[in-house]
């Protein structure tokens, strides 16, 4: 299994290249250069399969000769021990057609942590055998990419983690999950200004080569391409349970940066009964509008009860973008360029069209938000958060616009209300049952550095701190 950019400068390298670059180096993403696909009896049989054997037989068809079957079940069955549910994704039956997808049983309680409590380990493996210094993570975050992150590689031998977050746009369980942790490999950094500041940042850094190899950047983000392949097992796992005869099966996913509805579109690519894929966006609607005209187009971040979707470029959406423009690498470099210098550009109607059945998306405004946190746990004693229930009202939304359609759905739920006692008490007047991790929080010391959104203050931060560490 080879790997290319989508921005076509970058051909044909292997899992370890692309796991430890992250991006590469035209600046594009890296896809593989095929996408394997399952029998039928092969999705059958993951019907009665615990999670890690689903994941460790997606996985190993694009890890094969990188890594031994038996060490990938090492790996996978040390990220997961730290679940406290033993399914890891369960479903969640709130009606006869709604399923929600409880992704927030691991360390950080954020979807997140599917992925990131195994890419950690993932470095780990490469790492160790190659005589080289510390690689250096560099990520970003809206607000729960970060403490999954940080947990994932926190204390290991072969890396340090730098980790950016926008000053005052988190949740405060979201920022002390990350500034808490003390470990001499950890560094935050708070920049003032949004997520999109904090991202781009992060890609001037990359895009700095000197500095890159100096340092050994790698990236946790879903630009990394690691992170996309850990989050496709659970959308078969899921949609093999809940998947119901002569019935469509449509999947809503909370969106910020892509990622995550990304590897739904992955997933069914190789074979998972999904017929559909919704992506909501909050009030921070670049790709609602983009669904709707064609136009992908810039605009300010404006803060909502959702922080982790508080995003307008995601950085994800190239690579679905290479799949609308037929995988032609020099179309998506100029819409990239398009996109730096004029803060758009736009695809044909009839290259969207032929997407249309696939995916789609809705936008959900922050008083939708409230109330749809209110009637779910009105209606069903069940509590989501204000990202879950950006996808809660997608289905709601669906089924006003096709009532006489007759599906099944699954919502993704990504974070455990606990993480926003702030939005969980005004709207229902009551605040989530707190973990003791999260209670403990509140009394533990910070360690985060402030900057303003400028890219060499960066590089002097990390030159500080790591420079022949």
């Amino acid at each position: 299994m080879t790997y290319s950019s989508t921005r076509g400068g970058d051909q044909d390298r292997s899992f370890d290249h692309v796991l430890l670059e992250g991006l590469a180096r035209d600046g594009g993403l890296f896809i593989p250069n095929e996408f394997p696909t399952f029998s039928k009896t092969e999705i059958e049989s993951f019907k009665t399969k615990p999670y890690q054997d689903i994941a460790h037989a997606i996985m190993f068809k694009f890890l094969d000769g990188w890594i031994s079957a038996n060490d990938l079940t090492k790996l996978i069955d040390k990220a997961y021990s730290n679940f406290t549910h033993d399914e890891i994704t369960p479903l969640k039956k709130l009606d006869d057609d709604l399923y929600c997808l409880e992704l927030f049983h691991g360390p950080t309680l954020a979807f997140k942590d599917v992925a990131l409590q195994l890419l950690g380990l993932l470095f780990e493996h490469s790492l160790s055998k190659k005589e080289v210094g510390k690689r250096t993570v560099l990520g970003a975050t809206s607000g729960d990419t970060g403490s999954a992150a940080i947990q994932g590689c926190r204390g290991l031998d072969y890396l340090n983690i730098v980790i950016l977050h926008p000053h005052g746009r988190t949740s405060e369980i979201q920022r002390k999950q990350m500034t808490t942790v003390l470990d001499e490999n950890v560094l935050n950094i708070a920049v003032e200004g949004s997520f999109d500041d904090c991202q781009n940042m992060v890609k001037q850094a990359f895009g700095d080569e000197d500095f890159r190899d100096q340092f050994g950047l790698t990236a946790v983000n879903s630009i990394n391409w690691a992170r996309i392949l850990s989050q496709i097992p659970y959308y078969f796992h899921a949609s093999l349970r809940a998947k119901q005869a002569g019935k469509p099966l449509k999947v809503m996913v909370p969106t910020g940066n892509f990622g995550n509805i990304l590897a739904g579109y992955y997933a069914k690519k190789m074979g998972a009964p999904i017929d559909q894929l919704i992506a909501v966006t909050n009030e921070n609607d670049s790709l609602f509008r983009f669904f709707q005209t064609g136009e992908m187009k810039t605009g300010v971040v404006t803060q909502t009860p959702s922080p982790s979707m508080d995003i307008q470029i995601s950085s994800n959406f190239e690579r679905f973008l290479y799949e609308l423009l037929g995988h032609n690498s020099a179309l998506v470099s100029q819409s990239m360029s398009g996109l730096k210098t004029k803060g758009s550009y736009s695809v044909d109607q009839d290259k969207k069209a032929k997407f249309a059945n696939i995916m789609k998306a809705y936008r959900c405004s922050n008083d939708d938000t409230e109330r749809t946190i209110k009637d779910i746990y009105e209606r069903y004693d069940y509590m989501l958060d204000p990202h879950s229930a950006t996808g809660v009202y997608g289905v709601f939304k669906d089924k006003e616009i096709h009532e006489a359609d007759d599906c099944t759905y699954i919502s993704l739920c990504c974070a455990h209300p606990a993480k926003f006692p702030d939005v969980i008490q005004k709207t229902l007047d009551q605040v989530p049952d707190k973990p003791d991790f999260i209670a403990d929080l509140e009394s533990k010391q910070e360690r985060v550095e402030i900057l303003e959104a400028d890219v060499s203050l960066l590089k002097e931060t990390i030159s500080s701190k790591f420079a022949g560490k």
